[in-house]
């Protein structure tokens, strides 16, 4: 909201020498904030000044243009130049080239002269041109900076206006006014006026404050005024859209009157350009009083006006120009030929007051918020109208409103006031709200006087009655937001100024923290981190492609997905059930860049749907669901298992000198899937596994040692990455943290540290080629018995000197008692142990 300072002076005391700064730094303490300051002096310099066109001699130029060799007087006959400068003729008259051609001589215009600034940082001085020395010039709207209007010069008697010559032209137009700008919260509609603004200023100033609505003589009881009828049949909660249609005539109107400089100064500092005289009255009332209000041509009216909402088919011409499809749930102004504009939006372009108007039919309404919010964002039509219906506007201001309207139109348009008038609806109930004693005081920690608390409220324009227990405070009705006790204890606390509020800082109760899966997922994604892997965030949207691919190990087995209703992308319609597709594509995204060396992760939900998703119902707004309602709402929504997963391209570090870097394989997406087992305390058995995203022959299966299934590790599938352009050989892993957590200990124990030294031993086995490393590996380790203290596969053969169908896989065995230093006899016994059971298992022989 942007306050004229001149404007609000009126209705509040604001210091004759106040700045747009220091009207913000008062208006800060109630809570609102600063956005900007628009000055016109920031841009514009003097001296400005009015001047008379004495004579004007026309010149031919060999270009094919017109120029105009003016003699303009900018000092009164008989009187002395006062300015002085270069280019400023003491004589006081001014000798000045213009191109434009819509004055004459005798015309007073506003002249810039040697010295001034206008904006884009226009300097003017006197210079040489189509053979004169041209000192000043004759300034347009558009190059005042005051409107867009460049066709011609400003001629001052256009806009009704006969100054001095030699008037300072920029006080004249009102150029050294200023504006403030506040923010205004949705909750705080009446600030979007200057009735409201300086009841705010008021408040942070102890300052006496003036309602501009008291100025107005409002005639009650209107009657036999313009036919209205309030029909809404389709009311949204049982509110109907329109409660209150007031409706005024004036006849005899000339519209073609220009609007005073006075009033489009303060429109343009206010941020609304000048359009013409009634539009200009009604959106200057608009910003006094917060009341939209709206001018019919009443010539071009049919019938009484019906509010009603709109039926299937109806259509309208906004004033934008814009024909516009009706929804059912629009309320509408219309008569007898139909829709003339949709209630609190916009006005129709057939009832448009023009020129030629002369009867003008003003009408002042309240209409719902809810109603006026929806039509604006269905039709996608924001208004300086709806900006105030969508948050509130004062019921009882609307005949105000209007009559301010009418005595303005009658004043500067010539018209003349029907003495009849209409005034439909039904005042709502006042809000009347218990306020307990010592309520204020406990929320916001403040041991609050009664007179502080009564003397807040009643500035609010509330009424206070005192009780034993507490207060009982009726609402003004301009603030439909205060509803509630905790509404009345941030009116007192901000009155009263949050600089009283005590600055106490909260002591944490002891034995809380991080919860224990907040502690899982916090080490989980620092020890990805510290193993260098980079985290990145991906949509959580994805292809039906990705989903079928990614979401279910076998091809073509049954997969359920959530589908979006509204999608950012078709192609991306659906939620993700992998997390691989994200990474996959971020991946994809730097590869097109020229970075090629990845090791990317992601951790996020992914979303698994069974059995019934979603409600049959979605709950009414505007009230709380029952239990029911919500466990049902929560029944409906999909399993969200939180995964983490990770994606290797390319070279683990980047080459240098004396150093070849290595590629990526299976086996490192395998031990930071390890990796994450360790870190939360939990064993991953590895087995061979299969994934239609995977490397055929190249997949693990991590599982739990119950078990369980949590995900795979492995070499990405050839075909998958020839599609998205990846490096060959890219590795990935997935896995359900979800799953890690639950099966992770309250408590991870380290490992004991030995004191007595390890007896390393090796063994070379030849099996079947069929047989899994790991299966192997298990029977050595359970074989070797309780003096195993770690085995690892270092080497796996099969070539010369070994059998077709047939592998050496060579591993390292550590061997460790607690107690004592083992003997090589024991170590070798040890081994002997776990050779047999694997050749008992899988006819393993030692190389």
């Amino acid at each position: 909201m942007r306050i004229p300072i001149s404007w609000l002076r009126e209705f509040a005391a604001v210091p004759a020498g106040a700045t747009a700064e220091d009207v913000m730094a008062e208006l800060v303490k109630v809570g609102f904030e600063e956005e900007d300051v628009h000055r016109p002096t920031d841009t514009l310099q003097g001296p400005i000044v009015v001047g008379q066109v004495l004579s004007i001699v026309k010149e031919p130029q060999t270009n094919g243009k017109t120029i105009n060799w003016c003699q303009v007087r900018v000092v009164p006959e008989g009187q002395e130049q006062t300015l002085t400068g270069d280019g400023i003729d003491p004589s006081g008259v001014q000798g000045i080239i213009c191109g434009a051609h819509n004055f004459v001589a005798g015309d007073k215009v506003v002249v810039t002269l040697p010295g001034a600034v206008l904006p884009g940082d226009f300097r003017i001085s006197a210079r040489k041109t189509y053979g004169h020395l041209s000192a000043g010039m004759i300034a347009s709207v558009r190059e005042l900076g005051i409107g867009d209007d460049h066709d011609g010069i400003l001629v001052l008697s256009r806009i009704g206006l006969d100054p001095e010559i030699g008037t300072d032209a920029m006080e004249l137009l009102g150029l050294y006014d200023q504006a403030a700008e506040i923010n205004v919260t949705p909750d705080r509609g009446y600030a979007f006026s200057i009735r409201g603004v300086a009841r705010e200023y008021a408040h942070a100033t102890g300052t006496p404050f003036t309602d501009p609505a008291a100025n107005v003589q409002a005639p009650q009881g209107l009657t036999g005024g313009y036919a209205v009828t309030l029909d809404d049949a389709a009311p949204i909660y049982g509110k109907p859209g329109c409660d209150r249609f007031v409706a005024r005539t004036v006849s005899g109107v000339d519209a073609t009157r220009p609007t005073p400089p006075w009033m489009t100064s303060r429109l343009r500092l206010a941020g609304i350009r000048s359009i013409s005289l009634p539009v200009d009255i009604s959106n200057y009332v608009m910003l006094e009083l917060g009341q939209p209000t709206h001018c019919y041509d009443k010539d071009k009216l049919s019938g009484g006006i019906v509010v009603r909402r709109a039926a299937a088919g109806e259509r309208l011409t906004t004033l934008d120009g814009k024909d516009r499809a009706l929804d059912a749930g629009d309320l509408l102004i219309t008569d007898g030929s139909g829709p003339i504009g949709i209630a609190g939006v916009m006005g129709g372009a057939a009832t448009e007051v023009g020129d030629s108007t002369s009867t003008i039919l003003v009408e002042a309404a309240h209409f719902d918020e809810v109603s006026i919010g929806r039509s604006r964002r269905r039709h996608k039509l924001p208004s300086e109208a709806s900006k105030r219906f969508e948050r509130g506007v004062d019921w009882h201001v609307a005949d105000v409103a209007a009559q301010r309207v009418v005595d303005l139109l009658v004043d500067l348009a010539g018209g003349t006031a029907d003495a009849t008038g209409t005034d439909v609806g039904t005042a709502p109930g006042a809000v009347t709200i218990t306020l307990p004693a010592g309520f204020a005081a406990q929320r916001i920690g403040i041991d609050f006087t009664a007179e502080q608390i009564t003397t807040s409220l009643v500035d609010l324009g509330a009424t206070v009655e005192a009780s034993d227990a507490g207060w009982t405070v009726t609402a003004p009705s301009w603030r439909s937001d205060l509803e509630t006790k905790e509404d009345l204890t941030e009116e007192i606390a901000r009155l009263v100024g949050y600089d009283k509020i005590p600055a106490t800082l909260p002591v944490a109760p002891p034995g809380r923290g991080l919860t224990r899966l907040q502690q899982q997922r916090r080490r989980l994604i620092q020890a990805l981190a510290d193993a260098g892997l980079t985290e990145v965030l991906s949509y959580p949207f994805v292809t039906k492609a990705a989903n079928d691919t990614f979401g279910v190990a076998e091809a073509g087995a049954v997969r359920s997905a959530v589908k979006l209703a509204n999608p950012i992308s078709e192609e991306q319609g659906f939620l993700r059930t992998s997390i691989l597709p994200g990474l996959i594509e971020v991946a994809k995204r730097n590869h097109s860049r020229g970075f090629r060396d990845l090791a990317v992760f992601e951790s996020g939900l992914v979303f698994l749907p069974s059995g019934t998703v979603g409600t049959a119902e979605i709950p009414p707004l505007g009230a709380k669901p029952s239990d029911e309602v919500l466990d049902g709402l929560y029944d409906g929504v999909p399993d969200q298992p939180f995964h983490v997963a990770a994606v290797f391209t390319g070279h683990d570090s980047p080459a240098a000198a004396a150093h070849t870097p290595r590629a990526w394989d299976w086996a490192d997406a395998l031990d930071i899937a390890r990796l994450a087992g360790d870190v939360l305390g939990v064993d991953l058995v590895a087995s061979q596994g299969s994934h239609q995203a995977f490397h055929p022959g190249r997949a693990a299966l991590l599982s739990l040692r119950s078990g369980q299934p949590v995900g795979y590790a492995g070499e990405l599938h050839p075909k998958l990455l020839a599609a998205a352009d990846m490096p060959a050989r890219s590795v990935a892993l997935e896995l359900n943290a979800d799953a890690l957590f639950q099966a992770a200990p309250d408590v991870i124990v380290a490992r004991h540290i030995s004191a007595f030294p390890v007896a390393t031993q090796d063994v070379a086995l030849v099996v079947p080629a069929d047989v899994p490393a790991d299966s192997v590996l298990a029977a050595l380790r359970e074989g070797a018995g309780e003096l195993l203290e770690d085995v690892a596969l270092f080497d796996v053969y099969a070539g010369k000197g070994i059998e077709d169908g047939r592998k050496s896989l060579a591993f390292g065995l550590r061997f460790r008692a607690a107690d004592r230093t083992l003997t090589a006899d024991e170590a070798s016994a040890a081994r002997e142990s776990a050779v047999a059971l694997a050749g008992e298992r899988f006819g393993a022989v030692q190389r």
